[in-house]
Parts: structure tokens; C-alpha cells; sequence
């Protein structure tokens, strides 16, 4: 029989997912058959699985952790927010429309519980342990009713819940504290201890604080766990955003991201962010662009939204004049839409808008259809002119996720990214366009730059516009993931009372 353990959180960005990612790794090590579980996220960063379905990046990276491919069985509901109180409904992978947040949690969400059942039965047969995640706080009293990822899990499950707070955000204590108090009886019966998360400093110092919540709610705190820096770990969502850099920070290159008002995939520029010489910043304002080396157009989930928000506040007039000062601008899936003349919408698929006008940087043109293209792919980069050099690259692994269909609208473009393998059957799909100029080109292919090789040669042609030397090869972005997990999970291990967490997995305390 399976054995549960369920984090669940005092509010959002408490490190829920962290530290499931932890514990995956940790029992993964003690050599258990354990796998993630979130039975609904919501979150504008997903990725597509070997079988073409769509899940929640975060079980993703708890998966890798696990030593596992991921599968939409660890994440069978995904809400995907697409702009007024709207979000596109993700149910075993795949979509099944547009709802409002009043008509999924009036109507709907009670009845995705039951692909959550329908997973849970079959995560529970095939492996021994799982580490399930909540999502938000459980004491939400508004949204209880609808409740399909905190507490009804748990009571479907009776599996035991640890209860995290973020002091790194103040008011650990009172969070702790007064989530017990809003839960029912049932409910509080279910947490069986206590963590705090993210604490900076001298943990001796905390050590009235442990005492003080074991007296005050009768639960034992079962670790303090340190703020880890630099953790190479995939984000969830658009809160994390509020910790990626706005300034310009140590590095030859200056990359600036537009940080788009429903940007998506933000996981895909992670690896340029760990190369020692790049300086990666999310820029929200046309002010603060400056004058970056690069600029990069991300992923988006309302395309035509984000494209008239560009051309709102400025950002697009910016965006030209960093272009007409030789910086070449780049774009990656909705990003690459938005650099072509028009983008239509003739089903309302993604906007009450019939369409809009692009930058008009690239001519192509974009229309958005109902259908929903979910693949891993395998490609090549063949001669992609670049700041008057030459790209080229084969074996690029990545994915794509995206609406419409993109289309040249003049004769003659330059296709240097193309996809041979789609969902593992081999293929010839154009995807990408560049201008001839090498300044501004774009890509439907998620993941480019996780590329090893195609991500150093990236920068390098940086490097040479500005009269450096190239630097080697010298990192293995998925590997050095995987030692991510292995450190996060020592750090944990250190700072957590394992020998406390069996006994409760296994219902001894």
C-alpha cells in the first residue's frame, strides 16, 4: 500500500514545490518508487510530455527529482489564466475550453475532481510512496466549497499534511497559527506537523519562535529550513517573477526579457541566466530598457493582448529604437507572433478581437485557430544569420505549445530553424523565420536555449559584436539540474526530522 506525505502552505510562493521536489529527491535516494502529485495548478509556465499533453511545470521538476519522466498523471487539472478573471481549463493534458473563475469554481471544478481520483488511482498502483502538493492555503474559506487540491485531497487520501510558512516574507508565525485556527477539526487532525521555510540568519535565534508554535497549536515543527540561493530548479508561476532581477547585474551581456503582462514559459531563459557572463533582466517598463545587447520576446498566453499592451505603453516604440541602434531582437513562440505584421483571431480563441497589428518586424503573419499544437520536438538551425555571423546547430531538443498557425507573407524568408522529429515521428516543419540582416528572428521551439551548444554559440556572437573573446562550452544545463536536486535535497535532509516525517508517513505518530 502507498504511503502519502502532503505539503500544504500558508499562501503561494511559501515553497511548497520546493520542497516537494526535496523529498522526491530524498526518497528517490533512500530508494523508494515515489512520484509527485498536484491535483490542480495554475500557472503560465507548463511543459508538453513525451505523449503530447500539457501539465504544471513545477511537477515536472519534482519529476526529474523523482528520477522519472513526467507525466500528466501528476498534474491531471492545469488552469492556465488567459486575462479577465478567465483561464483556459487543462484537464489529463488537454484542453476543454475558456472558463470564468465563477464558472470553473461554481460549476466545473467538482466535477475535474474526478480525473484526480482517476490519477491518484493509478499513481497509487504503480509506485510506493507519494509527495503530494497543495496549492494557495487551505484556509481559503471562499473557495473551500470548490476545493479539489488542498484539504479534499487529503481526506480522500487521509494522508498526513506538513503545513509550511515563508518567514522569509514575515509573519510565519501568525500565518502558521492562524491557518490551524480557520481549518475544521478534521482538518487540523490531518496536519501532523509544522515548517518553516526560507529562514536567513542564526537558526538559534529562532528556537523561542519552534517553541512557541509547538505550545501554541500542538504540532510539532519539523524543521527550519534555510534560504537557499541560487537553486537551478524550474519556477511555477508568475509570482516568482518578483525575484528575478529588473537591473542590470554582474555580466558582459545584458540581456533584457520583456516582461509581458501574461508572459508564459519564462523557464525557457533559466539557462542563460546561470552563464557566468550574462547579466538577464525582466524588463516591465519601456523607460528601463536602456540599451541591452539583446532583447528577447517570451512566450505569452493572450498573444493578442500582451501585443496591444507593447504597443500601449511604449514598449513597442522602445523595442524600435533598440533595433535601430543595432541590438537584434528575438522571439520565442508567441513573442515570434508578435514580431510579424498581424496576428488574426477569427474564432475568438484567444480574444474578443478579431486581431491585431504586429511589429512588423518580420514579414508573417499569424491565425489562430481552436486547435492546439502540444509536442516534443527534435530540430536543427541551419545557417540562422545573427549580428553578421552564422548560427547552426543540430540535435536541438524542445517543445512547443501554441495556437494559431504563422505563414510568410512574402516570397523568399529565410526558415533556418526547422523540426525533424515531432512527438517521436519523423517530420519537416519550418520553425522559424529570420531576417537576412541577422537582427531580428524568432521561433515556435520552447527550450532552444537549453541547448548547450546552441546557447554558447548564442552568446558568443554577443560576445564578438562587442569585441570579446568567445568563451567554450562549458556547462550541461540538464545535468547540472540534476545536481540541483541532489544539493536541495542534502540541505533539506540536514534541516529536516526525517526520522519524524516516517514515522508519520507510516502512521506511527
Amino acid at each position: 500500500m502507498a504511503e502519502y506525505i502532503m505539503l500544504q502552505g500558508t499562501s503561494s510562493h511559501v515553497g511548497k514545490s520546493v520542497l516537494a521536489a526535496a523529498l522526491c529527491r530524498i526518497f528517490l535516494q533512500e530508494g523508494k518508487s515515489v512520484v509527485p502529485f498536484k491535483a490542480q495548478n495554475m500557472a503560465l509556465n507548463s511543459y508538453v510530455t513525451a505523449d503530447g499533453r500539457e501539465m504544471g511545470r513545477a511537477q515536472v521538476a519534482q519529476a526529474e527529482a523523482a528520477g522519472l519522466e513526467p507525466a500528466v498523471d501528476m498534474n491531471p487539472v492545469l488552469l492556465k489564466p488567459t486575462g479577465n478573471s478567465c483561464s483556459q481549463v487543462i484537464i489529463d493534458g488537454l484542453s476543454v475550453g475558456n472558463m470564468s473563475a465563477k464558472e470553473y469554481h461554481n460549476g466545473y471544478a467538482l466535477e475535474a475532481f474526478s480525473a484526480v481520483q482517476n490519477a491518484l488511482s493509478r499513481l497509487t498502483k504503480a509506485y510506493d510512496t507519494l509527495v503530494i502538493e497543495g496549492a494557495g492555503s487551505p484556509a481559503e474559506v471562499n473557495l473551500k466549497p470548490y476545493d479539489i487540491v488542498n484539504m479534499r485531497v487529503a481526506k480522500y487520501l487521509h494522508a498526513p499534511v506538513l503545513l509550511v510558512a515563508d518567514v522569509d516574507r514575515g509573519g510565519s508565525l501568525a500565518a502558521l497559527v492562524g491557518t490551524l485556527a480557520l481549518l475544521e477539526e478534521d482538518e487540523r487532525d490531518l496536519v501532523k506537523g509544522l515548517i518553516v521555510n526560507k529562514f536567513r540568519g542564526d537558526v538559534s535565534l529562532f528556537a523561542p519562535a519552534v517553541d512557541f508554535l509547538e505550545k501554541k497549536t500542538g504540532k510539532p515543527v519539523l524543521g527550519v529550513i534555510p534560504y537557499i540561493e541560487n537553486l537551478n530548479i524550474d519556477d511555477e508561476d508568475s509570482v516568482s517573477l518578483e525575484d528575478k532581477p529588473a537591473d542590470r547585474q554582474e555580466g558582459d551581456l545584458d540581456i533584457a526579457v520583456i516582461r509581458l503582462p501574461k508572459i508564459s514559459n519564462f523557464t525557457d531563459f533559466d539557462s542563460l541566466q546561470g552563464e557566468g557572463d550574462v547579466s538577464l533582466r525582466y524588463v516591465r517598463e519601456a523607460a528601463d530598457l536602456g540599451r541591452p545587447d539583446v532583447v528577447i520576446l517570451p512566450g505569452s498566453k493572450n498573444t493578442i493582448e500582451d501585443m496591444a499592451w507593447l504597443q500601449d505603453s511604449g514598449m513597442a516604440s522602445s523595442l524600435y529604437q533598440v533595433l535601430s541602434a543595432g541590438a537584434p531582437v528575438v522571439g520565442i513562440c508567441g513573442g515570434y507572433q508578435m514580431l510579424g505584421r498581424y496576428i488574426y483571431d477569427p474564432e475568438h480563441t484567444e480574444s474578443s478581437t478579431e486581431g491585431i497589428g504586429g511589429l512588423d518586424l518580420l514579414p508573417i503573419e499569424t491565425t489562430f485557430t481552436a486547435g492546439k499544437t502540444l509536442a516534443q520536438v527534435k530540430g536543427e538551425c541551419c545557417g540562422l544569420p545573427f549580428l553578421g555571423q552564422v548560427l547552426s546547430a543540430e540535435g536541438l531538443e524542445g517543445y512547443e505549445i501554441h495556437m494559431g498557425h504563422t505563414a510568410d507573407t512574402e516570397a523568399g524568408l529565410l526558415h533556418p530553424i526547422v523540426v525533424t522529429e515531432r512527438s517521436q515521428q519523423a517530420c519537416h516543419v519550418v520553425h522559424g523565420t529570420a531576417r537576412r540582416d541577422g537582427l531580428v528572428w524568432g521561433t515556435y521551439m520552447h527550450g532552444i536555449f537549453d541547448n548547450d551548444a546552441f546557447r554558447r554559440d548564442f552568446l558568443n556572437c554577443l560576445r564578438r559584436q562587442k569585441g570579446l573573446q568567445p568563451l567554450a562550452v562549458r556547462r550541461n544545463f540538464r545535468s547540472e539540474k540534476q545536481k540541483s536536486y541532489d544539493r536541495l535535497a542534502a540541505v533539506v535532509r540536514a534541516h529536516l526530522d526525517m526520522d519524524t516525517l516516517r514515522r508519520i508517513m507510516a502512521g506511527r505518530d
